[in-house]
């Protein structure tokens, strides 16, 4: 006879996470340092891994000799050796994938990202497994943006030497996403349970996988954007703009400099962008992209050398501190399903503008939690702009309104819930 203990044992679901970084206990377990991207994925980990209702463990690639496993915070970490980069195919890995999936035998296996291969090696060795696959981007769709609004031709002459010495020009560069978008609709043709959270993400997939079933669920943030104290316009640094991301053309540095050369006749503007500098700073030899290089010319042309600070890596306290101190957050990229940038800038208040562009609108109404523009519209962005800096009511309502928005849409407890919902769903099937 089965005792109380045994049934809690036997009701706990076995999930398998499939992910394209290593979360932060393995980085640390290398000796390397923790990513800055993926903070949706460990913070549900955590969620998850505190639920009591599921054994969960993290597999991922890395550039070791041998399956290694790990496991710290009642999460089992694996690592596969790769011989290859995830962009291409690597038969060798179905034989690892056997290992563990005989070892962990998991109930579902939950892929996170769908543009690198090596989780494509999963669903051949082991076909029969229950699969979701959790959409973040969608390169299929990014693919048909790849120059931002930038004519091609002129993006081109800026090639730099090392993007020839590297195999990463313009040309080779789109050949490489195309390459991952193939990668992407074998995922979305094998998969027949699919996690979105967009009108965008759910249109885009059932476009490729019309019998695929649908579930909705957003993402949870990292921590200290929750605990974090908020925005206002008593400690905010006036005229101060901040940019999560500007290291490719699909998140629209270009168009954000654009709008600067008309918001600076207004208002002495400055903008504060997280991450390394594109343009490479002061040293020439730094100068390492095509990108960078276009953006250099860009704050030449348009006078704002003075005016565009580049903040370097910056960990999630520290983009806390950047949000409370902006004035206005940005989005101004070309394409995005639900970027967690723009969940975190509402939930600490910043108000907020960005590009009417893929899943955008299901997080921001215009002129209650957000202001939105059309993205080749810099204009547009530019009075935009010019309109949260010269009227503190509208920047206080939109703060609000962001706030509360966005802390219903990322609370923890409903999307833990509802994740548990979606595996005990799929489970049964």
């Amino acid at each position: 006879m089965m005792t109380k203990r045994d049934l809690e044992r036997k009701s706990i679901m076995k999930i398998l996470w499939i992910t394209n970084i290593q979360l932060p206990a393995v980085r640390k377990k290398l000796g390397l340092p923790v990513e800055v991207v993926g903070g949706w994925m460990f913070s549900l980990a955590n969620e998850l891994s505190v639920s009591n209702q599921v054994s969960l463990a993290v597999c991922t690639t890395y550039s070791g000799n041998s399956l290694t496993k790990h496991s710290e915070d009642d999460i089992v970490y694996y690592l596969l050796p790769a011989r290859k980069t995830k962009k291409y195919y690597d038969k060798s890995l179905e034989k690892y994938w056997l290992e563990v999936i005989n070892e962990f035998n998991p109930d579902i296996i939950h892929v996170h990202g769908t543009e690198y291969a090596h989780g494509l090696a999963c669903f051949k060795a082991c076909p029969e497994q229950k699969y979701v696959i959790s959409i973040q981007g969608l390169v299929s769709a990014v693919k048909e943006h790849f120059f931002a609004g930038i004519k091609p031709l002129e993006l081109m002459k800026y090639t730099t030497l090392s993007d020839i010495k590297n195999g990463e020009t313009i040309p080779q560069g789109l050949n490489s996403i195309k390459r991952r978008a193939e990668i992407e609709h074998q995922y979305l043709k094998l998969s027949s349970n699919i996690i979105g959270r967009t009108n965008w993400d759910y249109s885009h997939t059932k476009a490729i996988n019309a019998k695929s079933d649908y579930y909705f669920c957003n993402e949870v943030l990292r921590p200290s954007f929750y605990e974090s104290h908020k925005w206002s316009l008593e400690t905010k640094e006036n005229y101060t703009i901040f940019l999560s991301q500007a290291n490719s053309p699909r998140k629209g540095l270009h168009q954000a400099l654009k709008a600067l050369s008309i918001v600076k006749e207004y208002y002495p503007v400055q903008l504060r962008i997280a991450g390394v500098d594109v343009t490479g700073g002061k040293k020439w030899v730094q100068r390492t992209i095509t990108y960078g290089a276009y953006i250099r010319a860009l704050v030449k042309k348009t006078g704002l050398n003075e005016k565009v600070v580049f903040l370097g890596r910056l960990n999630e306290k520290e983009m806390t501190e950047e949000l409370r101190r902006a004035h206005v957050f940005i989005c101004p990229s070309v394409i995005e399903n639900s970027p967690n940038s723009l969940g975190e800038a509402q939930l600490i208040g910043t108000p907020c503008i960005a590009s009417f562009v893929g899943g955008v609108p299901d997080m921001v109404k215009d002129g209650e939690t957000g202001l939105l523009y059309r993205f080749d519209d810099y204009v547009m962005l530019a009075f935009k702009i010019i309109k949260l800096f010269a009227n503190d009511d509208l920047a206080k309502h939109i703060s609000k309104n962001g706030i509360n928005a966005a802390s219903e849409r990322h609370h923890k407890a409903t999307i833990t819930s509802r994740m548990l919902e979606i595996y005990q769903t799929i489970k049964k099937k």
